[in-house]
């Protein structure tokens, strides 16, 4: 089982609030996802320490310009992930984008483009 487990604290639209209020960092326990694609919605997102995938962090899907918080919810784990993002398919199901590594604990955004995905 993934050590670093997580749980969605909020689903906000937040693309008219500040930047500031949206900003966290994994070294403090969260993170932001962005959907900044034109029409994918993300269903999945799911990180890998070494020890297998995680359970879904998102508790909803996120549509084309929402964002939602990751929280970590273990106070131990390892910072080198590897994550991975599920789209919605045309018929209903999840189609798995390629994994990206990523330093958990220094992210402090994810974005979801509709050509690309990468973390600050």
């Amino acid at each position: 089982m993934n050590l670093l487990k997580s749980s969605i604290i909020g689903l906000a639209l937040l693309a008219s609030a500040p930047v500031a209020l949206a900003q966290g960092t994994g070294s403090e326990g969260y993170f932001q996802l962005y959907n900044n694609t034109g029409n994918n919605i993300v269903v999945g997102f799911y990180t890998n320490d070494g020890s297998g995938w995680s359970d879904n962090w998102l508790s909803d899907a996120l549509a084309p310009g929402e964002s939602a918080t990751a929280e970590f919810t273990a106070d131990t784990g390892n910072c080198d992930q590897v994550f991975q993002v599920g789209w919605l398919a045309e018929d209903d199901s999840e189609v798995l984008d390629d994994p990206i590594s990523i330093d958990i604990c220094a992210a402090s955004n994810v974005y979801m483009d509709d050509n690309e995905i990468y973390y600050d």
